[in-house]
Order: C-alpha cells, then structure tokens, then sequence
C-alpha cells in the first residue's frame, strides 16, 4: 500500500469522527429541547388547573350570609383574594411561560431552566394559596353538613349518657340534683347551636360543639365515678376506720405498741381528706377523688394486716425471749466461773497467748451482749418499738450470743483437750511403769546365761523418759506438747523394750528346745556335734538369735522340714 492510499484512509476516518461528533452533539440537543418543552407543557397544564379550581362556585353560595357581620367581612376578604389570584397571579405565570418558550426557541437552555426553576416555584406559591382559600370557604359551605351530622353524634351520647344517669340517679345520693342541671346545661348548647344555624353564624358554631363536647366527657365521667366516690366515701371508709379505730385502741390496751403506725394521725388526714373530696364532689369537680379513696382504702385495708402481724410477731417475740434469755444465763454463769478460775488454769497449764486473749474477749463480749439485752427489755416494758423490730433485735442477739458461744466453745475445747492430755499422761505413766515391771519380771524369772549390754542401755533409756513424764506432771503450769511428747517417748521405749524382752526370753527358750532335740543325733552325725557345741558357745555368750539360726539350719540336714515344724512351734509359744 502506498502512501497516497494512507493518507487518503486517515482522511476518511477524521471526516467519519467528525461526523459522528456532530449528529451526538446535535442528538443531545434536540433531546434537551424535548425535555424543557414538556416541563413547559407541565407547567401550563397546571396552571390551567389552579385556573379552574372551584373557587368561585363554593364563594357564591355564602354570598347569601352577608347579612351576618363576620360573613360579610369574611366573604370579602376571601373574594379580594380571588380576584388577586385570577387577575395578578395566573396572568403572572402565563407571562413567565411565554418568556421561558421565548427563549426555548432561541435555543438558550441555560436561560429556559432558570426560567422554568422560577416557574415552578410560582405555580407552587398560587396553587397553595388556591387550595388554602377553597379549604376557607369548603369549610363554610361544608359547615352546616358536618355540623349537623357532629350534633347528631353529640346528641347521641347525651341521650346514652342522660339514660344511664335516670337508671342509677339514687347512686348519686346528695349530689343527684347537680349532675341533673348539668344535663340541662348540656342541653342549652343544643339550643344555642339551633339558634347558629338559623342565623348562619358558621364561626360561632365549632366553640358550641367543642363546648358540649367537653361537658359531655367531663358527665361522662362523673356518672362513673361519682357513685363509687358516694359509696367509699360515706360508707365503706368511714367504717373501716371506725373498725381501725376499735382494734387500735384495744390492742393499745393490751400493751401493744402501735404508734409507729401513727394511727390517729393518718385518720384524722384521711377525715380531711373525705372532706374534701365531697366538698368538691358539689360542684363537680372529682379529679383524682376516686384514685385518693381507693388510696385510702387500701391503706386501711392493709391496717388489719398489720394488726394481725403484730400478734403473731408479739407471740414469736415472747418464746424467743425465753429461749434467749435461758440461754443468755446459763452462758454468762459458764463465762463467769471461767474468768473466776483463769489464774488457776493459767498456773496449772501453760495456756497460749491467744487462748487467754479469747477468753478475756468472750467475757466482754458477753458483758456487752448483757447490756445490750437489758436495753431490749427496757423497749419491751416501755412499748417503745413494735414487735417487729423487736424480734429483729432479738434474732441480732441470738446470732451474737451463737458467735460466742462457739468462740468459748473453742477456748474450752482446748483447756479440755489439755486437761484430758494430762490424764492421759498419768494412765500411759501406769502402763510405762507396768511394761517395765512385766519386762524385769521376765528376765528374773527366765535364768538367762547372759544379758546383752543393749538390752541395759535400753531399760534405762526408758526409765529415763519415764522420769521424765514425772517430771513435767510435777511442773506447773503444765507444758502440754512437751508432756504429750515425753508420753509418747517412754511409751515408745517401753514398749520396744517389752517386745524385746519376749523376744529375747522366746528365742533363749528355742535354742535350748533345738539344742535338746539335736542332742539325739550327736553320736551319729560328727558335723551336728560340732555345730551344736557351737550353739551352746553362742548360747552361754548371749547370742541367741545366732545360736538359734546355726541349729535349726544344721538340724534341717538330717531332718529336712524340721525348720517348719520349729518354727510353728516357736510361733505357738
């Protein structure tokens, strides 16, 4: 391809570019031209709409009403509106759409918006102001509709309400004849709304509704409430209090103290109270009367509870009283006879720091515990505090009184614990000594060749720790650990020495049974005789386990199973 073809392909394309730039560019346009013609459109069309609204139809038919003086100047003040609306405001718009196509059709779009903006803010303005006014005058024109048919309701309700009040009118007792010129004044307002109306007095007529209204509601209420305010309040209440009153004096009487429930008082506010309410109940006025009486109600309601209560607390009081109080006594005679003889105990055993601390802190806590009970008892003889708060003062002290007791509990545990420590020291000091005697007896009556040089070390290492149990029982105060240490020492040696002493007698006593029962093969068997006359060697020196073992093991040669049977033997004995 050569160059001229090249050149002649790039112009083709620009020339094709170009053309497609301009037909986009001319498309948008028309486009955008499309769409503020229709905007345009919209805009008349509306405003041909405001044109139309039925202003002036529903104004001519209250032109008849000017006689009345509100109605006439309302009738002129709506129609100068009119007549601004139709001769300045629409003329207005149309000049604004003429000037916004003018420049539509110059093709100036940047002014035809601006111009449609204003527009529409224009339309928006007249055609509120159109609405406002027809709803001004609708509500004259509509008025004498809608306010028969309001009436009509109103009525209604009356005649449901006036019925109700006929079939209950004793429930209301004084207060009968009040409610019924109430009625009467309800009825008044129909007659003044009759009288409206045939004077076309429209304006006036939504204060008379609204009035009737209200005295309807407020009747409304009246005839469900009042007769139940008559009941409670000169009725039941008064006989509840009067029954309050009775019980309140006599169980006063009974020595019951009531006065934290401030009895006289709260009656004398509630006769106030009643007054009050029935005062106002005359002309009417009964709000918040029914709540305050059942108020009322309740509260004295809740009195007979509270009476009841009190019996059974003042019962519970009282046995709890006597259990404390028994054991308020027997504590403090313990305590008292403890802290009598602490110095003994402190001489007699060597007692802890902290025991004779706790000892010294349970009598003052029990000192304290005394004065705070006779405090409590003043309460209860002078009627000061109600049972309840009695009883929750005697509970306080009984939890108290428990804490000590268990803290004496401990401090006596432990002066026990040693006391029983030192009786024990006595009676294992009585078995030491038995031990040791049984021991020496044994040796004594068994004629052993020989003792061992250990065996002496041993009874007197244990005639040693039993001294020394005699010694910390003579001590005083008494040293509880050490004694209960030497205790378990002699008991221990004694013991050892004992098991050997046995022992030893027992094995002295098998030697000298294999020695016998050997004797018979000595002749025939020359290695036997050796061995035997070993044994009586080890024997006479005091070697008796040895010698036991070298004569069992020669006598098993000849007579296998020997060992066994000597071996029982030995165990028998």
């Amino acid at each position: 391809m050569d160059s001229k073809n090249i050149v002649l392909i790039i112009c083709g394309s620009f020339i094709i570019i170009i053309l497609f730039i301009t037909l986009t560019i001319n498309f948008m346009k028309k486009s955008k031209r499309k769409k503020l013609k229709k905007m345009l459109e919209e805009l008349d069309y509306q405003k041909n709409q405001i044109a139309s609204t039925p202003v002036g139809p529903e104004l001519s038919k209250i032109e008849n009403y000017s006689e009345n003086e509100k109605m006439r100047i309302l009738y002129e003040n709506w129609e100068e509106r009119l007549k601004d609306i139709k001769e300045t405001k629409i003329p207005k718009i149309t000049d604004m759409l003429i000037e916004a196509e003018y420049s539509l059709s110059k093709k100036d779009y940047k002014s035809t918006m601006y111009k449609i903006a204003k527009l529409e803010m224009e339309v928006y303005k007249v055609k509120t102001s159109t609405d406002y006014l027809l709803d001004e005058i609708k509500g004259i024109t509509d008025s004498e509709e809608r306010n028969r048919g309001n009436i009509t309701k109103i009525k209604s309700r009356y005649r449901g309400l006036y019925e109700k009040f006929n079939e209950t009118r004793s429930e209301f007792g004084p207060y009968e004849e009040t409610v019924a010129m109430q009625f009467e004044n309800i009825t008044k307002r129909f007659e003044d709304f009759e009288i409206l109306m045939q004077r076309n007095q429209y304006t006036e007529i939504p204060t008379v509704l609204n009035s009737a209204t209200e005295m309807l509601n407020h009747i409304e209420v009246i005839i469900e409430e009042l007769p139940s305010i008559v009941l409670i309040a000169k009725g039941i209440l008064p006989k509840k209090m009067n029954e309050i009153n009775e019980i309140y004096k006599r169980m006063t009487k009974e020595g019951y103290p009531l006065d934290y429930l401030n009895i006289e008082f709260n009656i004398e506010e509630a006769n106030k109270k009643i007054t009050d309410i029935l005062d106002r109940a005359k002309v009417l006025n009964i709000e918040d009367s029914l709540f305050d009486l059942k108020v009322l109600t309740e509260y004295f309601e809740n009195l007979f509870t509270d009476f009841e209560k009190e019996k059974i607390i003042r019962k519970e009081y009282e046995e709890s009283v006597i259990a404390i109080d028994k054991k308020i006594n027997k504590t403090t005679s313990l305590i008292n006879d403890i802290y009598i003889q602490i110095d003994d105990l402190k001489s007699m055993y060597k007692l802890s720091d902290d025991s004779i601390k706790t000892l010294y802190e349970v009598k003052d806590e029990m000192d304290e515990l005394n004065s705070d009970y006779n405090i409590l008892k003043d309460h209860t003889q002078n009627n000061s505090f109600a049972y309840s708060a009695l009883t929750n003062e005697v509970n306080i002290l009984s939890s108290r009184l428990s804490k000590i007791e268990n803290k004496l509990d401990s401090s006596l545990n432990v002066i026990g614990n040693m006391h029983e420590d030192e009786v024990r020291a006595h009676q294992q000091l009585d078995e030491v000594q038995i031990l040791l005697k049984k021991a020496q007896n044994q040796i004594r009556n068994y004629n052993l060749p020989v003792i061992p040089n250990s065996y002496y070390v041993e009874l007197k290492e244990a005639k040693e720790a039993m001294n020394e149990i005699v010694k910390e029982l003579d001590k005083k105060p008494i040293t509880i650990e050490t004694l209960n240490t030497r205790v378990d020492t002699a008991r221990d040696l004694s013991l050892k020495l004992y098991t050997k002493t046995k022992e030893m007698i027992k094995t002295a006593m098998m030697v000298e049974t294999t020695i016998v029962y050997g004797n018979r093969f000595r002749s025939s068997y020359e290695n036997l005789d050796k061995s035997l006359n070993y044994c009586e060697v080890l024997f006479n020196k005091g070697e008796y386990a040895k010698a036991l073992e070298l004569t069992i093991n020669s006598l098993n040669k000849i007579e296998p199973g020997i060992y066994e049977r000597l071996l029982k033997l030995y165990d028998k004995s």
